[in-house]
């Protein structure tokens, strides 16, 4: 294939992604927070798009949306500022980058659940860190406080971020590949990582709903709920 245009059909296929995870992190606004007692800490589904980006295009492309995607954000939706930008950013390329890079690497199944779980237990530290150093800031908080919601909320809302946007990956990323094949975007050996039969693809679907089914009940009971 020409090289220009395989750059091209790239662009916008990146370009396409970017717009996708936008809209997906601004329809997130509309739900309530996980855990009441940290309502600045909101649910950020596009992580989900930025780490499938990267399992296509590797962890630069990974890195590249969600900086595009977090300064848009910063300018139309966001009220957190410069420091909501550093966050988020910090936040989904740790996830997605983390993922894309050790995917790259082992380029199968058990790859990518591998890369998935490193992804979301480098998203959990790194998130402690940066809450501890820039909470305080941004809430006006004492850093004692901040220190006293580690455990309890902080933690637990990255856990589950994490979880979620893992079992949607699992679940959305053949799909999507699959959609942009077909459109001609991109072409068949970049995403062939993820073929697997058949036995293989209902096991993975399984793990990815009892993930997500033990996120939404988690959720649940953190609001009271049940």
């Amino acid at each position: 294939m020409n090289t220009g245009v395989s750059e091209t059909k790239k662009l916008t296929t990146l370009a396409m992604l970017t717009a996708l995870a936008y809209v997906v992190m601004a329809l997130s606004k509309m739900l309530p927070p996980f855990i009441p007692a940290a309502p600045f800490l909101s649910y950020d589904p596009k992580h989900v798009i930025v780490a499938i980006s990267g399992f296509i295009f590797g962890p630069l492309a990974a890195f590249s949306i969600a900086f595009v995607v977090s300064l848009i954000e910063m300018f139309t939706i966001s009220a957190t500022g410069i420091i909501g930008l550093v966050m988020n950013v910090l936040a989904t390329s740790t996830y997605a980058c983390t993922a894309a890079f050790i995917y790259r690497y082992k380029h199968n199944l058990k790859g990518a659940v591998l890369a998935l779980i490193a992804g979301s237990l480098a998203l959990t530290v790194v998130m402690l860190l940066w809450n501890y150093l820039l909470t305080p800031i941004f809430t006006g908080d004492s850093r004692e406080a901040v220190i006293r919601m580690l455990l309890p909320a902080i933690l637990p809302f990255n856990l589950i971020q994490a979880g979620l946007n893992t079992g949607i990956t699992l679940l959305l990323y053949k799909p999507l590949v699959t959609a942009l094949r077909k459109v001609h975007l991109i072409d068949a050996p970049e995403s062939a990582g993820l073929d697997i039969v058949r036995r293989k693809k209902t096991g993975i679907a399984l793990l990815a709903l009892l993930l997500l089914t033990t996120c939404v009940l988690v959720i649940l009971v953190l609001r009271d709920v049940i």
